[in-house]
């Protein structure tokens, strides 16, 4: 374990593994806990790990991959996780009898609040069901089979599977954390299988569609808020990154949108070009001081459009197409003009390439022009015979 002196130099050029070894781990000589490891089967990239340990045994958080993360958050999540341990080190023996409602709202809600931006979600999800079912268990009677038959029976109840996978979800991310801070010795849930059924929808318009749902844009009364959809459909960015945007993060002379970190998804300041119809919405506006779209009936920023999209939406003829569906829209019209998935993984912000490749299948006019190339070499190769 060679203790060196991370920087970002030393994870763009170092990150190399002897030849007679699998792994290795590189250990931050300033950050204490904190080091990288990287495997033969990865070579120049590597995981960040935080090491510390919960009742002398030692325990190794995961962080993130060094191709996710940089390594200023890396440090920033070790020396959390270092203060909250160092401030609860000392709890009281009293402690290991804690119920999971006490666990959930005096430990996992505080340590999540000024880290996690959907909360209000996991809130919501233990409020409405888990509690009632798990919040009087102490936690270190939660076991296995009743946390299984809960998830079983959430499908009952009507949920979606994957809405089940959020509860299960919850459950084995707090409990892993308790964990780590020492409440539990081992986690109890896992191994429990999650549905995992593919419920992505994507609805794309075709020529037909698209033409009518510009002219509709274009004429309809509800002005404000057909311009915050065509600058969805020109920008491909989300509606809450749309609703916050402001004056000042937009520079109309270079064509950008930079989308600060606050307002983000990935957390990470995105530079955002803007197209020829993008400009044009923003042209529109005379008072460029302030929230970008503003509702002219209460002077004040939008902080949802769902019931004028929906009247929107229906005067299309196109009562199924979610507002995220015009995201969705953006990348195809992106990857049908052959543009590489790398553009647009950058361009709609996504912190891992997975997430893009969804739209893969989009150009078949592409592939079929790749395709047609071994056609080509065989008929060329035919001819010279």
């Amino acid at each position: 374990m060679p203790i060196v002196a991370l920087n970002k130099e030393f994870i763009a050029n170092s990150l190399t593994i002897p030849p007679e070894k699998s792994r290795i781990e590189y250990c931050c000589s300033t950050t204490p806990g904190l080091y990288v490891e990287v495997r033969s089967t990865s070579p120049n990239e590597g995981t960040y790990y935080y090491r510390h340990k919960v009742d002398r045994k030692t325990t190794h958080t995961k962080l993130g991959r060094t191709t996710e993360i940089d390594l200023n958050e890396a440090r920033q999540m070790a020396l959390d996780r270092r203060n909250h341990f160092i401030n609860n080190r000392n709890a009281p023996e009293p402690q290991k009898d804690l119920t999971l409602d006490e666990y959930f709202y005096k430990h996992y809600v505080p340590y999540k609040e000024s880290r996690k931006r959907s909360l209000g979600r996991d809130l919501e999800l233990y409020r409405l069901r888990i509690s009632g079912r798990f919040g009087d268990t102490p936690l270190r009677k939660l076991s296995r089979q009743p946390v299984e038959a809960f998830h079983a029976e959430l499908l009952t109840q009507g949920l979606a599977p994957a809405t089940a996978d959020h509860h299960i979800r919850l459950l084995k991310h707090c409990l892993r954390l308790a964990v780590e801070w020492g409440y539990l010795e081992k986690h109890p849930l896992i191994g429990i299988k999650l549905f995992n059924v593919d419920n992505k929808v994507e609805n794309y318009l075709n020529d037909d569609e698209l033409e009518t749902l510009l002219s509709v844009l274009r004429t309809h009364p509800n002005r404000p808020v057909c311009g915050i959809a065509l600058y969805l459909l020109s920008t491909g960015c989300r509606l809450n990154e749309a609703l916050k945007a402001t004056w000042d993060q937009i520079d109309l002379g270079r064509r950008l949108w930079c989308i600060p970190a606050t307002n983000s998804k990935s957390k990470k300041l995105r530079p955002v070009p803007l197209n020829d119809t993008a400009l044009e919405v923003l042209l529109g506006f005379e008072d460029r001081t302030g929230f970008v779209f503003v509702n002219t009936k209460t002077g004040k920023p939008y902080t949802t459009i769902m019931k004028s999209w929906e009247r929107i939406r229906c005067t299309a003829g196109l009562p199924h197409l979610r507002v995220h569906d015009l995201r969705h829209m953006y990348a195809s019209f992106l990857v049908n003009a052959g543009r590489s998935l790398y553009e647009v993984q950058n361009i709609l912000g996504h912190s891992d390439p997975k997430v893009t490749q969804r739209y893969a299948h989009l150009n078949t006019s592409s592939l079929l022009a790749a395709a047609n190339s071994a056609s080509v070499a065989i008929r060329q190769a035919n001819g010279h015979r």
